[in-house]
């Protein structure tokens, strides 16, 4: 009966020792479904910030007609031709951009700002996290999460080759896995991020 009762609290021990362990280890299962909770909602769209429609773009400059070019033979815009008269300057081609009957469908307007939207090509979903600091504990409030992504829901309009070159943003998130960083903090609702992933880089407008 001794030995039992040793064994017993022996069992016992190791089994305390093991809930404890688990209670400060971090599961990154959590970390992945907040990122994607965040990203979810969250859409990858072709400009860094909504744009207002119709607008006007100088012919001579292929900065400004690019990425509305590559929209227009994708069927999302439609494109006139005017001429722009310039005080003392006498006058200059443009072009006039408008959403098609296929872009409407496909605008996501900006609710705030009448006039302005954006068009959004899919969500990142995430597939690993890589890596996590500080170290792995669950005491900690606040973490910097390392990942790999790709992008879900990619329309075939964004798959031309003349979109990809004029929006550099749409050709990374599009050919392949990425990688992306995060900080999420432990609230009373979970894991919340903070941090918006990454800063998107500036595209022709």
């Amino acid at each position: 009966m001794h030995g039992r009762r040793i064994l017993g609290l022996a069992i016992s021990a190791v089994i305390v020792l093991a809930a404890g362990c688990h209670s400060n280890t971090v599961d990154k299962a959590f970390f992945k479904s907040a990122i994607n909770n965040y990203l979810g909602a969250h859409p990858e769209c072709v400009w860094n910030d909504p744009i207002k429609l119709p607008a006007q773009a100088d012919t001579s400059n292929d900065m400004q007609t690019w990425g509305y070019d590559a929209l227009t033979d994708a069927g999302l815009l439609v494109r006139t031709s005017a001429e722009k008269k310039r005080f003392l300057l006498g006058s200059k081609q443009v072009n006039n951009y408008d959403l098609s009957a296929k872009g409407r469908s496909t605008w996501t307007a900006d609710s705030s700002h009448p006039g302005y939207g954006n068009f959004c090509f899919g969500h990142r979903e995430v597939t690993t996290v890589d890596s996590f600091t500080p170290p792995d504990t669950a005491s900690v409030t606040q973490y910097t999460v390392n990942y790999h992504y790709d992008v879900a829901g990619v329309p075939s309009w964004a798959s031309s080759a003349e979109m990809k070159t004029a929006f550099s943003k749409l050709a990374a998130d599009t050919s392949g896995q990425q990688t992306a960083t995060a900080t999420l903090v432990k609230s009373s609702d979970g894991w919340q991020v903070t941090a918006p992933p990454d800063s998107r880089p500036a595209l022709p407008q």
